[in-house]
């Protein structure tokens, strides 16, 4: 029998010591060891008895008691749930035909089998307990920070030491560009906490771009607060980040707000993320002037959206091409996530030269001519297909025709072969001459826009400038092309200029233009230090 004897700590103090241990009521405790004396007992009684185990606080033990139904003397069919009225009324006179009577086991005579048995049963239903307890813990902390040291690393996978419990940070979930080893203090976005045979699985991530939102939600109080809402962001987690911000209050800048005075906020951020570079835009509820945001530092011509298949034609002048698309495609593949829209990047040039040749295939359809051509490109009807759609009635409206012709106009549309006729195009214009194509190329340009022509000492010069911006930890290679094009050619003259000039001449947005600054001018304090320190040890 489980109670108190000389010189034991009793069973009370074992229940108190293992609840505060394991951080666990004494209620579950308790039920283990009244399910274990109740599974030992079985071994002995048979596996058919009615048993029954309660702790007695008075007597500090486990009571175990067998229950059998009093039936006629000589109809005991099972021993182990029935009992004769006569052995009944030698433990209760008052027993009658029916009466279920417990009987208080002695628990002394348990073998070291059983005693084995039950201790399994405590230790796996205290494991159960308590892995259910780290469950109900974690289970609504999905989408926050959790900190913790690295255990270990298996198959490529990061085993976090969280305290209680480990989390795990799958391969796919690491930063490319980090290198972690155990004993390293690292943090991790919750993504999900799972149950499993082994105890409650917490699956963290460091390359979810929640866990850029949730870090700005610590970083920035405007954030934390609801003042300042991160709409949406989207990472190439390691590289690069954009998220789009929005502010309630129409006195407190978002931009400014996550980034901080002197950059301090954001600088936070980068920190623990290892140098990733964070573009701030402004969110826009437009989803084209969104898209502009996004594409930021390049600055958009235009942008022609088409609602039924959620894709946006964005068009650049040519030397914003490169910085809208960005290296290996990364700012336009950012915008995309972050707009949720497909984007395709053009150059003006390369635009013109489209719309030139769909004008030239819509003067193809039936003789309509370049001017009624030129209407219905200008309407942004791109292709044979399109005209048809368009139907006989909406085309008299447009070009001003009789019913008959615009009938004539649409069936010619729809047996067009659209793709033969830009074939044979494009066969006509490789047999040109080059001096020809040169001059049907800058015939595609318009009247007004003149592009500069640098030679090769002036391109050289942009060159040495970008090269110099793009030396400044913290300035990225978009940036470095924006500024050096502006105009500025040293560092003193960029932190001259307010945030604000900085901003409008090289096209920047407000909040990166500030980063830049704040970058250059660290840059620049640090290079006088090492200098200041060369001299005096001179």
């Amino acid at each position: 029998m489980l109670e108190t004897t000389e010189g034991d700590a009793g069973l009370k103090r074992v229940i108190n010591a293992v609840s505060r241990d394991k951080d666990l009521d004494k209620e579950v405790i308790v039920s283990a060891l009244e399910e274990a004396m109740v599974h030992a007992a079985r071994r002995v009684f048979g596996p058919s008895s009615d048993l029954e185990a309660h702790y007695s606080e008075e007597g500090d033990e486990i009571e175990l008691f067998q229950f059998r139904t009093v039936v006629e003397d000589d109809d005991v069919a099972n021993d182990e749930i029935e009992i004769e009225l006569e052995g009944a009324l030698k433990l209760d006179p008052e027993s009658v035909l029916g009466d279920s009577i417990g009987v208080k086991i002695d628990t002394t005579a348990f073998g070291r089998i059983a005693a084995q048995s039950a201790k399994q049963i405590i230790v796996q239903k205290v494991r159960d307990a308590e892995r259910a307890q780290i469950y109900e813990e974690f289970k609504d902390r999905v989408g926050e920070i959790l900190s913790g040291h690295v255990r270990r690393i298996e198959r490529g996978n990061i085993i976090v030491d969280l305290g209680r419990t480990e989390a795990i940070i799958p391969h796919r979930e690491q930063v490319p560009t980090e290198r972690v080893r155990p004993k390293d203090r690292i943090q991790g976005f919750v993504l999900e906490v799972k149950r499993s045979s082994r105890g409650p699985q917490i699956v963290m991530s460091r390359a979810h771009p929640g866990f850029l939102v949730a870090l700005f939600e610590q970083a920035v109080t405007e954030v934390y607060d609801g003042i300042v809402s991160i709409e949406c962001a989207a990472r190439d987690a390691g590289y690069r980040s954009k998220i789009a911000v929005h502010s309630k209050d129409s006195s407190v800048d978002p931009v400014g707000a996550c980034v901080g005075m002197k950059g301090a906020r954001v600088q936070s951020v980068v920190q623990e993320l290892n140098g990733e570079k964070i573009d701030i835009i402004p969110h826009d509820p437009d989803p084209a002037r969104m898209v502009c945001n996004a594409l930021a530092p390049a600055v958009v011509s235009k942008v022609i959206v088409d609602e039924d298949r959620h894709t946006m034609e964005v068009v650049v002048a040519e030397d914003q091409l490169s910085l809208a698309i960005g290296k290996r495609g990364q700012n336009v593949r950012l915008a995309a996530q972050l707009t949720g829209w497909r984007l395709d990047i053009k150059s003006e040039a390369k635009l013109e030269q489209e719309m030139l040749g769909v004008k030239e295939m819509f003067a193809a359809i039936a003789n309509m001519g370049l001017l009624r051509a030129g209407i219905l490109v200008n309407e942004g009807v791109g292709s044979a297909a399109e005209l048809v759609e368009l139907g006989p009635r909406t085309l008299e409206r447009l070009l001003n025709l009789e019913e008959a012709e615009a009938v004539s106009f649409i069936e010619a549309a729809d047996s067009f072969d659209e793709a033969a006729f830009y074939k044979e195009r494009e066969a006509q214009k490789a047999e040109l001459p080059d001096e020809t194509k040169e001059l049907l190329e800058n015939a595609s340009a318009s009247p007004e826009e003149e592009k500069e022509t640098m030679d090769s000492e002036a391109l050289s010069d942009l060159a040495d400038r970008i090269a110099i911006f793009q030396g400044v930890s913290g300035v990225g290679e978009a940036a470095a092309h924006a500024i050096a094009e502006a105009g500025y050619k040293t560092l003193g003259d960029l932190i001259a200029d307010s945030v604000e000039d900085v901003s409008t001449r090289s096209g920047l947005a407000l909040g990166i233009a500030r980063t830049v600054q704040i970058a250059v001018d660290r840059f620049l304090q640090e290079k006088r230090e090492i200098e200041k320190a060369q001299m005096e040890n001179e």
